[in-house]
């Protein structure tokens, strides 16, 4: 995000049927909240589909991928890997290091947000295991509170390129409006 190293974010997982609308809220929120990129497996089209459309119309710069070998790119990651998880270290206790690894040492971060039961060997090969509460509840939650404590809140005032539409902020009611009207 605008100067930074790059922020991916890895869906692990993906049962068509089960997981489309919340492997499509892992694709929206990494967009939303700072990442660069989301990888996708690649039986995810649709949620590809819909996560680019949402850039087109919305603005990016943010990139939407498959992979047909999720497991294999954080494997063969060149930076520093964060698995989200229940178990993993509590995030207050290390995103001051994750982010000082990110941003101080210049490392790309790849962060893998599971969706089925995630293989051991995932476990081991991350960088952090990283723990949003400690206690069950939306991968998607746990990706939005991980990247704001990241990025310590820039994502909010992230300027959007290329969007042909933009929401205007109201106390009440929905605006949208061309990307070109004041």
């Amino acid at each position: 995000m605008n100067d930074t190293p790059e922020v991916v974010v890895l869906r692990l997982g993906h049962r068509p049927g089960r997981d489309e609308r919340m492997t499509t809220h892992v694709g929206l929120t990494a967009r939303a909240l700072g990442a660069d990129r989301v990888l996708f497996p690649e039986n995810a089209g649709q949620s590809l589909e819909t996560v680019a459309d949402i850039t087109d119309r919305f603005g990016g710069p943010f990139d939407v991928d498959l992979t047909d070998s999720s497991r294999g790119v954080v494997r063969d990651w060149d930076g520093v890997v964060v698995h989200l998880t229940m178990y993993g270290e509590r995030v207050q206790d290390v995103e001051a290091e994750i982010r000082a690894v990110h941003l101080e040492d210049d490392e790309p971060l790849l962060i893998v947000v599971g969706a089925e039961k995630v293989p051991f060997d995932v476990y081991e090969e991350a960088d952090w295991n990283v723990g949003v509460t400690n206690q069950p509840h939306s991968e998607v939650a746990g990706l939005a509170v991980f990247l704001d404590r990241l990025l310590e809140g820039r994502e909010l005032e992230r300027e959007w390129t290329d969007a042909d539409r933009r929401v205007v902020p109201m106390e009440t009611g929905k605006r949208v409006v061309s990307a070109d009207e004041e």
